[in-house]
């Protein structure tokens, strides 16, 4: 398995901006499938985003479709998800998965690495 280790979060006002920041070591990055997955107080963890080893393919939550971006730096053995547009509701601990496949996982169960979350708050 890989360590992962997530960056990036913290408070933002409603309408703006946030770039989380997944960084991974003790793996071929390139051999890995990365997610993003969030919870809400209150709530179980769910899917945010994903994106295959090579980058080619990616997908996304209904509720953040064409807000967030999902990418990855295999040179840098990190991937980044850019949130633009936040809403209250996106409000949540994000966490960064990661797991040695070629195809798009999207469950949790999809999944074997996981970060230690970071923390983002977006105030309305």
């Amino acid at each position: 398995q890989v360590r992962l280790v997530e960056s990036g979060g913290g408070l933002v006002q409603a309408g703006g901006s946030l770039r989380l920041s997944c960084a991974a070591s003790g793996g071929i990055f390139s051999n890995y499938a990365m997610g993003w997955f969030r919870r809400a107080p209150g709530k179980e963890r769910e899917f945010v985003a994903a994106i295959k080893w090579s980058g080619s393919r990616t997908d996304y939550a209904e509720s953040v479709k064409g807000r967030f971006t999902i990418s990855r730096d295999n040179a840098k053995s990190t991937v980044y998800l850019q949130m633009n547009s936040l809403k209250s509701e996106d409000t949540a601990v994000y966490y960064c998965a990661a797991k040695a496949t070629v195809l798009l996982p999207t469950a949790l169960s999809g999944f074997d690495s996981w970060g230690q979350g970071t923390q983002v708050t977006v105030s309305s």
